[in-house]
């Protein structure tokens, strides 16, 4: 494999060792990210260490330190700092099983792909990749890397498995304190049948190759320009019409209609089959024939 392992060790479970290592699961150089330049020059800006009063200092000079006050400040040696640091131990203990619904999703942090290390190590990996599925379970554990311990959770993931950092409870804010002021009313059934046919009507499989980053996509395309025009302006008149200032409130019946691409009527009998059946249209009657015209004499 092309890739360096972000790490290696082994997964554990009860007397079971699984040599494993792991690869990261996202990258990042599809983001488009600019640097500061001195224009006259058209040279990078570098940026120095100063302090206030002062000017600039030397990097010996300079210590970490945590603000336990404000403007007070605990100063800390980089060897006692190191002397905290967790030890990258090489075993994941799996100590717990738990359905996967029951992590909230605010929890997940970083995905990581985990392959088994040798030919050795397959069949075991596959027992354990399988009976994760089987029992639809996710499993979790603790594991020091690079210097900090994370909470892990271990999911099957096609032949493989998948391993994602998790956030500790004091890093998620309670959601309780941003929603605590949305009324707990029920939606009238009317829109909610629009609603669902309007979300049926819209479900398909899950294709992340179907969306892009349009922001990005459209940053390359003006640094393609500029570069054609040569450092001249290329900045492109917004040729849509402002929206009309007013009411922000939306009729959200015909807005859901609307949504449907249906008059009212058609809507209601998209909707689904909670409404009762609609009787069928009676068939046509063919065209009366025309009377022979009379001959001429």
């Amino acid at each position: 494999m092309a890739a360096r392992a972000y790490w290696q060790g082994q997964i554990r479970l009860a007397l079971v060792s699984i040599p494993v290592e792991i690869y990261s699961a996202t990258k990042s150089g599809a983001q488009i990210s600019f640097k500061q330049i001195h224009e006259p020059t058209g040279k990078p800006i570098h940026y120095e260490k100063v302090v206030t009063g002062v000017g600039p200092v030397d990097t010996d000079e300079i210590m970490k330190g945590f603000e336990y006050e404000k403007g007070e400040f605990v100063l800390l040696e980089q060897d006692e700092i190191d002397a905290v640091k967790l030890e990258s131990k090489k075993t994941l203990e799996l100590t717990q099983f738990v359905d996967a619904d029951e992590i909230d999703v605010l929890y997940y942090e970083k995905p990581y792909f985990v392959v088994p290390a040798d030919d050795l190590a397959e069949e075991a990996f596959i027992v354990l990749r399988e009976a994760l599925r089987s029992t639809r379970k996710v499993g979790l554990g603790q594991l020091a890397m690079r210097g900090r311990e994370y909470v892990v959770s271990l999911k099957p993931c096609g032949r493989g498995m998948v391993l994602e950092t998790l956030r500790y409870a004091d890093e998620v804010n309670k959601a309780q304190g941003y929603f605590r002021d949305i009324p707990d009313d029920k939606p009238d059934q009317d829109l909610m049948d629009l609603a669902e046919a309007l979300i049926a009507k819209k479900t398909s499989k899950f294709d992340p190759g179907e969306f892009h980053d349009r922001y990005v996509d459209a940053l390359k395309g003006l640094v393609e320009r500029k570069r054609e025009a040569k450092g001249a302006k290329v900045i492109e008149e917004d040729s849509a019409t402002p929206a009309k200032g007013g009411s922000n409130v939306v009729d959200l019946m015909a807005a859901l209609k609307k949504s449907m691409g249906q008059s009212g009527a058609a809507a209601k009998e998209a909707a689904p089959a909670k409404k009762a059946a609609t009787k069928k249209p009676a068939a046509e009657k063919e065209p009366a024939k025309r009377a022979p015209a009379k001959k001429r004499a």
